[in-house]
């Protein structure tokens, strides 16, 4: 799926329904992979919700930082699961439940932790803290073979670069739902960047 659809959707809100028009929004522009933060408004309700009305998607979640968290998202019904950091009990108790889990680590030796303890994939936050494009270029020689997924810094303009660099994905938030679309319940203007995103992606899908 990574592979194919090359962008997740990182959405956090204080509102449920804002979080589903939010998640409908990306998924008719194409999208098919969205994080529902787990610091949001009752976010195993969103899931819950999104999983029954976009079966084409794969719904997960993210900012899960303690084991009661991550047992709280997999019961509603998660795909899988981005942590912020590298947490061995957490991606232990993921894989046991069969969850796809994906650390965030910064550093060289942080990422080939999370890859070896059995992370699916790698996520590379905040990206544009430490350089960006770069950084996860020059991670290709050495680090080549781990699938990282930068975030926080991530853009309509540079995605295609951050793929060209090596990244496997790309995770976007506020570059997807600008301030004033989210204020004034504009969700055409959120699926129109989100066609945009997959358009320019469209290049580097694998089926």
């Amino acid at each position: 799926m990574l592979r194919q659809h090359r962008a997740i959707a990182v959405i956090r809100v204080t509102n449920i329904n804002q979080g589903l028009e939010m998640a409908k929004a990306v998924a008719t522009g194409g999208m098919r992979l969205i994080e529902i933060t787990w610091n949001s408004e009752s976010p195993a309700k969103i899931i819950k919700k999104l999983r029954q009305e976009l079966p084409e998607c794969l719904i997960g979640t993210g900012t899960i930082l303690t084991l009661d968290e991550l047992k709280n998202a997999i019961s509603s019904g998660i795909q899988f699961c981005f942590t912020p950091h590298v947490n061995l009990s957490l991606i232990e108790t993921a894989l046991e439940q069969g969850v796809p889990i994906i650390p965030g680590a910064l550093s060289p030796s942080e990422i080939v932790n999370a890859w070896q303890a059995g992370g699916s994939c790698v996520k590379v936050f905040p990206v544009q803290a430490v350089g960006g494009i770069n950084y996860i270029k020059g991670l290709q020689g050495p680090l080549g073979s781990i699938p990282l997924i930068p975030t926080g810094g991530v853009t309509l303009e540079n995605a295609v670069n951050f793929i060209e660099a090596g990244a496997i994905a790309v995770g976007l938030s506020g570059q997807l739902f600008p301030s004033m679309a989210i204020e004034t319940q504009d969700w055409e203007t959120v699926t129109k960047r989100a066609q945009t995103l997959m358009k320019l992606l469209k290049r580097f899908s694998l089926t």
